[in-house]
């Protein structure tokens, strides 16, 4: 079946046609789906995923499955592919054993531009928005078109739509793989021609100016061209049917332009008459010569400029296309489809136009060719950002070049200039190193063709949360993703989902109450001298008492009062000024009052609640309650009441002494954690003392003493301190608790138990 003889047939609607599309979850193959199905055949479709897209057409009559299948093939008329499917796709090679008719995307698109009077929108960028804006102006023109467009169109309800009555139908048409040629159109516009798509043009620019030129021959009415673009003016510019626009001396100018932030106006003139002033709904110098274009078009098709400026100010732009996706006083995210260094320029320009503090990109490059052949012009456009952080490569359907990754564009963006540039591979976690960093008066973009916006879907998802929290607490330190490597004295961990820091009794108050209220679970964390975070982070809410009340002290006679944020190390130093005894014992834990307080911790035959008189803390009903010592139950290393409960104060007791006696204790207890505690960073002691002998001794005994997993080790100085000897995980340090629990069991019959709290997650949940 030819193309020609599948356009008849699917104008028959008599004998409706049984098609199945190869990968119909794709813009592209999804938009072809509407059309037909509006047209009354009958559609199927598979793909390896399901998508809001494939539900919407559900809805619409689409049978719908996945994976791919040879059985969903039986029986079709033809069946419809992307470029992306390979002939091992298990429905093609039944079609192609069946003898089916197969039809690539474009084909089909072809087929169905025959039944109208086509408007093909070609260029290497632009086409998306710019078909959209003509089928936007067309149908306030009452001309109701018919559209194809290669994403979501808010204005226009959907990336594709039939009108059995209408005259025309505008497309979009893809030159990525040369079917741009298989189109005759009644009229065509010419955006911009550049080099791209280099892993099918083999031969460059010559090769993609042969398929334009084939476009361009085949168009029976008028060819509208960018003069701005040299190789769009080389290709139509001595055409008798060509008309051209620009910002000079072409047939359609626009001039006057004034912009505010997300709109841009200009004065429209046709061949040196002024017609009127437009305010077009979506910023960006690039989108005003894409909107001068539209209007070309729409003129040569009878609409009335009135409806042109109608058309224009209420155009909101497609999906992921400078899309602003989350907007506060404090930041705005933008998602941008933009791929090409020419793409990508244009868009850090519209970003610079709304006059943020910083452009925060977080790109995905598209194909290994792509990214291969135009880095360093990627790293010259980039440097329009702050800081830019880069994943890995999209590969589409290409397979992987040897030393080409995200890593080449971060190279070329610092060899080109002073923006910063970061590798973050995992696209899946990308999203914290950015989040991590959002400041007030920021512009956050996720840049790129692939997947990259799920990343700021995950960001504006818990941004909004992040935003609640300060409101509603009126805590003003409070951070996305902060790494727990940060906050322990073992260096290792992933991030906290929530950063809180209150520095007040009611703000942590709030916080609490805040977080339990929506099911947010929370952690509170000190300096994290006794702590262990996993790799994966801990999902919710870690609060972090810091400054103001709890870094209070007073002293009262023989007292000492201290907020939870307070160290235990500081408190030993005020304890001597005042000639106050009994506290040199915590000179050498390295932790606050409050991690001390929840895990009763202690040196030297010294314990935290030996010396307490009484505990202020917030219980679990959200009231804020003070105790006195002998109503709180307590054990070596465990606080049952600090398991619900939250400290934040506590007065301790000393004994009057003399100051020369006490800082003789003072470095006693120094030179005693000098010489016994390795200086390596570590969690404290790993392990509580079993019954037979301390831990430390019974790990020395075995010879498990510099023992090592991956950069965790047993200290050679303390076998009971697992130390990091230099970016060691979390996992690295499970491991060789296990390790040793498993000797000590098999050698020695004893069970360990870690003292460290070990917290979060094994794997990135959030």
């Amino acid at each position: 079946m030819t193309i020609e003889q599948f356009s008849e047939k699917i104008l028959n609607p008599e004998q409706p046609l049984r098609v199945h599309l190869i990968g119909v979850a794709g813009s592209g193959m999804s938009g072809l789906a509407r059309l037909l199905i509006q047209m009354g055949h009958r559609v199927s479709g598979s793909d390896r995923v399901t998508s809001g897209e494939t539900e919407r057409l559900r809805k619409l009559g689409l049978d719908f499955s996945t994976p791919h299948s040879g059985e969903a093939v039986k029986g079709t008329d033809a069946v419809i592919y992307s470029s992306a499917i390979r002939s091992t796709n298990p429905a093609l090679s039944e079609a192609l054993a069946q003898k089916i008719a197969t039809f690539r995307r474009a084909e089909c698109l072809a087929a169905i531009l025959y039944t109208k009077e086509g408007v093909v929108v070609s260029g290497t960028h632009g086409k998306t928005t710019t078909s959209a804006m003509i089928a936007h102006i067309l149908r306030q023109g009452d001309l109701m078109p018919c559209h194809y467009v290669g994403a979501e169109i808010p204005v226009l309800g959907s990336n594709a739509e039939w009108n059995q009555d209408g005259e025309y139908l505008v497309a979009e048409g893809d030159e990525s793989d040369g079917t741009l040629a298989l189109y005759h159109p009644k009229h065509a516009i010419v955006l911009n021609v550049e080099e791209e798509h280099l892993d099918y043009y083999t031969r460059g620019i010559t090769q993609i100016r042969e398929v334009f030129s084939n476009l361009l021959n085949q168009t029976s009415g008028s060819l509208f061209y960018c003069c701005e673009c040299k190789e769009a003016t080389q290709l139509c510019g001595t055409r008798g049917n060509s008309i051209s626009y620009g910002w000079k001396d072409a047939d359609w100018t626009a001039t006057d332009l004034s912009g505010q932030i997300g709109t841009v106006s200009f004065t429209v003139n046709y061949k040196g008459k002024e017609l009127g002033r437009v305010q077009l709904g979506i910023p960006g110098l690039h989108n005003v010569l894409n909107a001068l274009g539209a209007i070309a078009v729409a003129s040569s098709c009878g609409v009335d400029f009135s409806k042109m400026d109608q058309a224009l100010s209420s155009f909101a732009g497609a999906k992921r296309r400078f899309e602003t996706k989350h907007l506060s006083k404090r930041y705005r995210i933008v998602d941008d489809y933009g791929h090409h260094p020419t793409e990508v320029a244009a868009t850090l320009q519209t970003a610079r136009s709304y006059e943020p503090d910083r452009v925060i990109v977080l790109f995905q490059p598209h194909r290994y060719s792509r990214t291969h052949k135009l880095a360093d012009d990627f790293g010259k456009t980039l440097q329009a950002a702050d800081l830019v952080f880069v994943t890995d490569i999209y590969a589409a359907s290409e397979d992987p070049i040897a030393g080409v990754s995200g890593q080449t564009i971060v190279d070329a963006i610092l060899a080109n200039g002073s923006t910063k540039a970061s590798f973050v591979p995992d696209l899946s976690t990308a999203h914290h190193a950015v989040g991590n960093i959002l400041a007030e008066g920021d512009l956050f973009l996720t840049l790129g063709a692939g997947d990259v916006h799920e990343a700021g879907n995950k960001i504006i998802r818990d941004l909004k949360v992040l935003e609640e929290i300060r409101n509603e607490t009126k805590v003003s330190a409070i951070k996305l993703y902060e790494p727990m490597s940060r906050h322990s004295t073992m260096r290792v961990g992933g991030p906290a989902q929530f950063w809180i820091e209150p520095s007040e009794f009611g703000q942590l108050a709030d916080s609490v109450s805040f977080c339990k209220a929506r099911g947010i679970p929370v952690r509170i964390v000190g300096r994290g001298s006794n702590l262990l975070i996993r790799d994966g982070g801990i999902r919710g809410a870690v609060i972090h008492p810091a400054g103001g009340a709890f870094a209070t002290v007073t002293v009262e006679g023989n007292t000492i009062t201290a907020g939870v944020g307070v160290r235990f190390k500081k408190i030993s130093s005020i304890a001597r000024g005042h000639g106050i005894g009994g506290f040199e014992w915590m000179e050498g834990i390295p932790g606050n009052i409050g991690g001390g307080l929840r895990m009763n911790a202690g040196a030297m035959g010294v314990e935290t609640f030996d010396q307490v008189v009484t505990l202020t803390f917030l219980d679990e009903d959200g009231e804020i309650r003070t105790r006195k010592r002998d109503e709180i139950k307590f054990y070596y290393r465990n606080v049952p009441e600090l398991r619900r409960n939250y400290a934040l104060e506590a007065t301790f007791a000393g004994v009057p002494s003399d100051q020369q006696a006490i800082q003789e204790k003072l470095n006693e207890s120094r030179h005693h954690r000098n010489t016994t505690q390795p200086k390596a960073a570590s969690a404290g002691c790993t392990f509580k003392n079993p019954a037979v002998c301390g831990a430390g001794q019974l790990i020395d005994e075995m010879g498990l003493k510099e023992t090592g997993v991956g950069k965790a080790e047993v200290s050679p100085e303390h076998a009971n301190f697992i130390v990091n000897r230099g970016k060691a995980s979390a996992s690295d340090v499970l491991s060789l608790i296990e390790k040793i629990k498993v000797r000590a069991k098999e050698d020695r019959s004893v069970e360990l138990e870690t003292e460290i709290q070990i917290l979060g997650e094994d794997q990135v949940v959030f």
